[in-house]
């Protein structure tokens, strides 16, 4: 069975309800609560997960808890569009941004940064985001709280 334009039945929009919530549910807990067979989650999720519906199961880590108190968004304009490949290239490397992101508008390039502190953050800005080749500036958006934040729908 192969989904068209994201069309799920109730079975499969239900794994993915369960799994969003607990990545590390037992499939045979999902059976028993769905009150379907094990080999049919198996068989689901195993076709979800070839179809790229699910890319993968991970942690999600408190990042105040870990140390990282400042939380920014930056958008990077470039020196030249034919810049941009190799700009993210370099993002890549820097361990502190977790998230790249090529958009259209005034800039290029949206990152997101989480630092230490502040003085962490202008380092990391002023020490390797502005010395790699084709970035002609950055701004820099703090980020107080994140006041919530969501999975798309499952339609």
């Amino acid at each position: 069975m192969i989904l068209l334009e994201n069309q799920f039945d109730y079975i499969d929009k239900q794994i993915l309800s369960k799994l969003r919530l607990d990545a590390r549910k037992a499939y045979s807990q999902i059976a028993e609560e769905l009150k379907v067979s094990n080999s049919l989650i198996h068989q689901r999720i195993k076709k979800l997960t070839a179809e790229g519906v699910i890319k993968n199961a991970e942690f999600v880590l408190e990042e105040k808890s870990l140390g990282y108190k400042t939380k920014s968004y930056t958008g990077i304009r470039l020196r030249e569009a034919r810049f941009a490949k190799e700009v993210m290239y370099e993002l890549e490397k820097i361990p502190e941004i977790t998230e790249c992101n090529f958009v259209s508008g005034y800039y290029a390039i949206f990152i997101l940064i989480f630092a230490r502190d502040n003085e962490h953050l202008q380092k990391i800005l002023y020490d390797n985001v502005h010395l790699i080749k084709g970035v002609a500036g950055t701004d820099t958006f703090i980020c107080f709280d994140t006041c919530f934040k969501r999975h798309i729908p499952i339609e």
